[in-house]
């Protein structure tokens, strides 16, 4: 069981997380903001931090969190700030690895 430094510092850790993900937000919306409406895109890099405010699509879920065939395991979130996990692709390492153990 923690102890209740230990809850304490795991809050404060989420709270640290939760300001810096809203930060970037807001960042990326104002850099969006301040680029004439014509080039705005929505999606982007923000430092090396990866964004994308625009409505999701069914593609763009199916590209970012199921797509077996991708060399990568992590892509940007389909809508917000950030990462997310490409669960198609974490399937095809797992059976891969079953497969070469057979």
């Amino acid at each position: 069981m923690a102890s209740q430094d230990e809850r304490a510092t795991g809050m404060d850790l989420q709270k640290l997380i939760r300001l810096i993900t809203l930060g970037l937000a807001v960042a990326a919306v104002v850099k969006e903001l301040r680029t004439p409406p014509e080039e705005r895109q929505w999606n982007g890099v923000l430092g090396f931090v990866p964004y994308d405010f625009r409505v999701p699509t069914l593609a763009r879920v199916k590209e970012r969190m199921w797509d077996p065939e991708s060399a990568h395991l992590i892509s940007p979130r389909v809508f917000g700030v950030g990462w997310t996990l490409n669960v198609g692709r974490l399937v095809e390492l797992v059976r891969q690895r079953v497969a070469s153990a057979d």
